[in-house]
């Protein structure tokens, strides 16, 4: 018996198609780099101590001729070192007590010119709590290739954790604003009627009003910062747009000999909606969550920059770009660099691959 060829599907197809082109190719791998970083430094692996002080405050990066550290200072060291005041007039007076009191055979005074018989002890202790504020203001050497930022956090692991965030942002909120889109869009299109006039009323009040206001206006009414409040302000408004592409795709479909087949052995109307007809539509939902993962990741930074952001304490590339503004005036121009280059690389990525796998996906496409 002769085994008969299998004709391919559509995700084969789609995927024959997406790996003979190079740039998608690419572009995937450059996104799943930065996937592999999220789930890095989200686990702990990396960037986990961005925070600490590693460099003196605006160190430039190392490859632009900075020395991106500093050898290790002690407060205590660095007042020994200053100068005397030539101007002083107690300064020769100073100095010569100063002599007395290192002299260690000579015996301690008190003010009244009295023998200390506690100074030994006094003196131990002081050199204790030295060594403690000594100990406490080492500043570590480190190279860093990108520098400082004001606080002396190492500008490379701050871009790899607030890339975390906006990624973070970016997957769920577009997640949430689809699986919002899909269900709107599906109960739309395949019931019709007043249900269909009910969500297009509905659909018309977001769309009338532009698309950064509403956000702007939602985060104003929400009053807190979080990235779980940014996920609901970006995934709230940005259903629109899978909404009106899958109840289309829903109104086509419903006519389909394959649905009349599951309405004539009693499918109910959800069954047919997802179990039949969603699959043959999910294409369009994955290339509208592809497409508002690449604008919420745009969407995060304009809200951060404004102020309406992730709180402080948590970094994201916005908030970079937002401490970026007064340093530029310093000529500290490191870390808007490297948090707009971040970007700059992810979105460019996202949107090759947004592409391709839009033509992947297109059946007319052989």
């Amino acid at each position: 018996m002769m085994n008969q060829a299998i004709s391919p599907g559509l995700w084969a197809l789609a995927w024959r198609r997406l790996r003979a082109d190079k740039v998608a190719m690419v572009a995937l791998a450059v996104v799943a780099l930065f996937l592999l970083m999220l789930v890095l430094s989200a686990s702990g692996l990396i960037a986990a101590d961005w925070e600490d002080e590693v460099g003196v405050n605006y160190a430039p990066p190392t490859f632009a001729g900075g020395q991106g550290g500093l050898l290790a200072v002690s407060r205590a060291a660095a007042t020994d070192a200053l100068p005397d005041n030539p101007f002083d007039p107690l300064a020769a007076d100073l100095r010569a007590i100063k002599a007395e009191l290192d002299d260690k055979d000579a015996p301690a005074l008190d003010m009244y010119g009295v023998i200390d018989p506690l100074a030994a002890d006094l003196a131990a202790l002081r050199a204790g709590t030295a060594r403690s504020k000594a100990k406490a203001h080492i500043v570590k050497r480190e190279t860093l290739p990108f520098g400082a930022d004001k606080w002396g956090h190492d500008i490379i692991k701050k871009t790899i954790k607030g890339a975390e965030t906006s990624i973070v942002v970016g997957l769920v909120a577009a997640l949430l604003a689809v699986s919002l889109g899909t269900l709107f869009g599906a109960v739309s299109g395949y019931y019709g009627g007043v249900v269909d006039d009910l969500f297009n009323w509905f659909y018309s009040i977001f769309t009338s009003i532009p698309s950064i206001l509403m956000i702007l206006t939602v985060a104003a009414v929400l009053q807190q910062k979080g990235v779980m409040t940014i996920v609901l302000i970006l995934g709230l408004t940005g259903w629109t747009g899978p909404y009106r592409l899958i109840r289309a795709e829903y109104m086509k479909h419903k006519a389909r000999e394959y649905v009349m087949a599951a309405d004539a052995i009693g499918a109910s109307a959800w069954r047919k909606m997802f179990s039949h007809i969603f699959p043959n539509v999910s294409h369009v939902a994955l290339v509208q969550m592809s497409i508002l993962v690449v604008g919420f990741i745009k969407a995060e930074v304009i809200l951060s920059f404004l102020g309406f952001g992730v709180p402080v304490g948590v970094v994201s590339w916005g908030s970079m770009l937002n401490e970026a503004q007064n340093e530029l005036i310093l000529g500290k121009w490191w870390q808007l660099s490297a948090a707009a280059a971040a970007m700059a690389l992810l979105v460019t990525a996202f949107s090759l691959f947004t592409d391709a796998l839009r033509d992947a996906l297109d059946p007319k496409l052989k």
